[in-house]
């Protein structure tokens, strides 16, 4: 119907007997019908082809993310390479695809269209062989690898023979694999002279880090070689040149694209000699294949009729689209803001040291605009989602007019957006290319491994102050104009009566939260070039505007409620819901929630509104960014004084990660919606001076109408994974003895509740373990006559067979040998037992 598809240039491959031509008015029929469609549920009168063209732009934002995703996380930047083309579809999306990357060259093969069969038959064999060594990287460790590397090599080469491959259509290449000391991230380096090496691995890592470690060692983790038989593949034949560089077209058509219709020469791809050059717009038919030249792009035949698409006008930005949102660039700018917030993650999980971030994903990254409204939060930790927010706007308040390009900022003071004090935030301002004006901030909040407090890992079960529970930081300067203040931050770090344990630790993963912050910098910065500040603006509202629209749509389907959550320490939740009359709006309100506790399952106000802002998100279908337009229907009512708004210096470790899974179980019993899942993050950490760790164990979610509970996994305010056990095991003096579904945990009903889990860690040295816990002693509730989840358990084997009980939130020495079990709740059941 675009037209870039010609039905008499396209094989007749359709039909019951596979001889039916393209039917492109049946097409044309369909979107008629679908833009009608739109307009009577819109008002939005968009033709046929805006329609489809929509269409075509919203996957090639979701192509262009895919190829962002995939390169930045390997360090790559996309702008610098050449996009290939494969399949028989590619060469119509490539031009636009090309442009979403800032791309300006494109290569398609005479073979594009059936490419992944041509190269599989054309393909070389390869023999790999791999050997962990861990060892320094210096003068004297390099004859170990020159001779551990000839001993994989001739393993692989001996495979090769085997195979039929002839000794002289072999290479060997020999690999040497690089991590700084202390850390997981190996590189992967050719293996030379010490000079060499070095210089590989500190490009490298400059590119996919950002920044370098100078004074780390160097470790070897592993050697590697991989011996390659070439492929016996046919020479290239070259094509005839042409005389004149313009070839005669075959056809004209009429193509729709970039918003108006082209009168368009198509041509065959066969009957284009070497050096013809074609101004787009133009369609290139071909028996496998089409490919679209569009406006602004030139294509040129090789010797060896490669086609090379080429920019050959700059691109131009687009006008700001004004008040009124298109509902194409909203999903494309969705989609966008979201990707940036996932690239800012990925940057982060691949330059942590922790294993808190690197390996359990304990981390959120989001977008904001210049007043400090939640934009876009990538699906990393809900319980933060709600809460940065404050920290950015308390960074906002406390810094202006002071704040300068290059600045970063840090916090975790639970009374100014923060959640608790292992949660740490850290804020950049992004200024325009000129470093005058701040347009938008960006922020990242990793949980750290220890931030001090009267417990390794930083989660005490007994605190009774926030003191107990580390070090507070409240809007302290990081990075002062590009440059870190190390020194100032590590004696913030040492300071206090609970200093953090492993500095060196936090300075690692900050250093890493300020290069995924820069990510989100540079790309945001990209997207204001390639649309205009004023687009980009107008989207930031607009995105938020639709998730306000988006939440009032639910509510207009809900109904009043109330509801109580009992905890274990005796304290209780109270939430009722009341539906305005228009059903347009809704209050919630937390009054008869418990009064500020003794205890350390207080929650800051953050918290409360992170876990209603991730409940009212979760009732929206629709693929939107979790942002602040959600909170627009809602009032959050959170009587001050209360454990859900607690006033300094309360303890609040365990309002994070505890308190806020109740809080989310209470939101949806009074709605209605589901039973309890587990309601804890069973909060486990165990460490001395050298070592600090913490983990959050999963457990059964609940049931609800239509659906049973999951087994074994994280719900609700939390995202994270488990570490590897190979990771846990060789990064600290333990060994996992097992983790099994604990079978029968979940509730009955007409739909079960999850399972629960039983995780088993044996200790190999002394050391201080602690549980942070709930539904010990209560069980998860079902609903609409489920019966609820079985309780969770924590006790130790100890070494020489006795055993000792835990209660809901405790701490014990562990002694070699002994066993810590921690057995998790299970989710309650929905509706009464068939």
């Amino acid at each position: 119907m675009l037209g870039k598809v010609q039905p008499a240039y396209f094989p007749c491959v359709f039909g019951a007997g596979g001889g039916e031509a393209l039917d492109g008015k049946v097409v044309l029929e369909r979107f008629s019908a679908l833009a009608e469609e739109i307009r009577r549920a819109t008002g939005n009168a968009r033709t046929p082809e805006q329609v489809a063209e929509g269409f075509v732009e919203i996957a090639v934002g979701n192509m262009a993310n895919a190829i962002k995703h995939i390169s930045v996380q390997r360090g790559h930047d996309v702008t610098e390479y050449t996009l290939c083309c494969f399949g028989g579809a590619a060469g119509q999306h490539a031009c636009l695809v090309a442009d979403a990357l800032a791309m300006t060259r494109v290569f398609i093969h005479p073979f594009a269209g059936v490419l992944s069969a041509y190269g599989m038959g054309l393909a070389d064999q390869t023999a790999m062989r791999e050997k962990s060594i861990e060892v320094r990287l210096e003068g004297a460790s390099r004859a170990v690898l020159e001779e551990e590397l000839e001993r994989l090599a001739c393993a692989a080469r001996e495979e090769l023979l085997a195979q039929g491959v002839s000794d002289e259509r072999m290479r060997v290449v020999r690999r040497v694999h690089l991590r700084y000391e202390g850390t997981d991230s190996a590189l992967v380096v050719l293996f030379g002279t010490l000079g060499e090496m070095l210089g590989q691995f500190e490009s490298a890592y400059r590119k996919q880090f950002s920044f370098l470690m100078p004074g780390k060692a160097l470790i070897v983790e592993a050697v590697s070689v991989e011996a390659i038989g070439a492929g016996e593949s046919p020479p290239e034949t070259e094509v005839a040149g042409r005389a004149s560089e313009a070839p005669a077209a075959i056809d004209r058509a009429r193509m729709f694209t970039g918003g108006t219709w082209h009168d368009t020469p198509v041509y065959r791809r066969e009957e284009l000699g070497a050096g013809a050059r074609l101004d787009g717009p133009a369609v290139i038919a071909e028996a496998n294949a089409t490919t679209v030249v569009e406006p602004g792009w030139r294509a040129e035949v090789t010797r060896l009729g490669h086609l090379v698409l080429e920019r050959a006008v700059a691109r131009e930005r687009r006008t700001a689209l004004g008040t009124q949102a298109d509902p194409v660039m909203l999903e494309i700018f969705n989609n966008l803001y979201m990707s940036i917030a996932e690239q800012m993650g990925l940057r982060l999980q691949n330059t942590a040291y922790s294993v808190n971030i690197k390996e359990r994903l304990d981390f959120s990254c989001a977008l904001f605009d210049v007043e400090g409204n939640l934009i876009a939060n990538a699906p990393h930790m809900p319980v933060h989602l709600g809460s940065m927010g404050e920290s950015i706007r308390t960074v906002m308040r406390e810094n202006a007019g002071t704040m300068k390009p290059g600045n970063v900022y840090v916090l975790n003071a639970p009374y100014n957006g923060g959640t608790h004090l292992p949660d740490v935030t850290v804020i950049t301002p992004v200024f325009d290319r000129a470093g005058r004006e701040i347009l938008f901030y960006v922020g990242s909040r990793g949980h750290h491994a220890d931030i001090g407090g009267i417990t390794p890992g930083s989660m005490p079960p007994d605190s009774k102050t926030v003191d107990e529970e580390g070090v507070l930081i409240d809007n302290f300067l990081l990075v002062e104009e590009g440059r870190m203040r190390e020194q100032e931050t590590i004696a913030l770090l040492s300071s206090g009566r609970y200093p953090a344990r492993n500095v060196q630790q936090n300075i690692a993963d900050l250093r890493a939260q300020v290069a995924a912050n820069e990510k989100g910098v540079q790309e945001l910065r990209r997207m204001v070039e390639h649309f205009g500040l004023e687009v980009v603006r107008a989207y930031m509202r607009h995105v938020q505007d639709n998730a306000e629209a988006s939440v009032r749509r639910v509510l207009g389907v809900l109904k009043d409620g109330a509801f109580e959550f009992p905890l274990d320490n005796g304290a209780a939740v109270r939430v009722r819901i009341r539906i305005s009359a228009d059903r347009r709006s809704a209050s919630i309100d937390f009054t008869g929630t418990s009064a500020q506790l003794p205890d350390n399952f207080n929650a800051p106000k953050a918290v409360a509104m992170a876990a209603v802002l991730y409940v009212f998100r979760t009732l929206v279908d629709d693929e939107i960014p979790l942002n602040a337009g959600c909170l627009k229907p809602l009032e959050v009512i959170v009587p001050e004084g209360c454990m859900l708004n607690p006033r300094y210096p309360a303890a609040v470790v365990a309002g994070n990660v505890e308190t806020s899974q109740c809080i989310t179980d209470c939101l949806y019993g009074a709605l209605g919606v589901m039973a309890a899942s587990q309601g804890t993050m069973n909060n486990f950490t165990f460490g001395n001076d050298r070592y600090q760790y913490y983990e959050t164990i999963a457990g059964g979610s609940g049931a609800g109408p239509g659906f049973a509970g999951a087994d074994v996994v994280q719900t609700h305010m939390t995202n994270s994974r488990l570490t590897d056990p190979e990771i846990l095991e060789w990064r600290f003096p333990v060994l996992l003895e097992s983790f099994s579904i604990r079978l029968g945990s979940g509730g009955k009903g007409h739909w079960r509740g999850g399972h629960g889990a039983v995780r088993r860690v044996r200790f190999l040295e002394p050391m201080t373990a602690a549980i942070l816990s709930g539904h010990r002693l209560l069980r998860p509730h079902g609903m609409a006559g489920g019966e609820p989840g079985q309780p969770g358990r924590n006790w130790i084997r100890r070494s020489g067979g006795g055993i000792s009980e835990l209660g809901p939130n405790d701490k014990a020495e562990m002694q070699a040998g002994d066993t810590f079990v921690i057995e998790t709740p299970g989710g309650g059941g929905w509706g009464p037992s068939d």
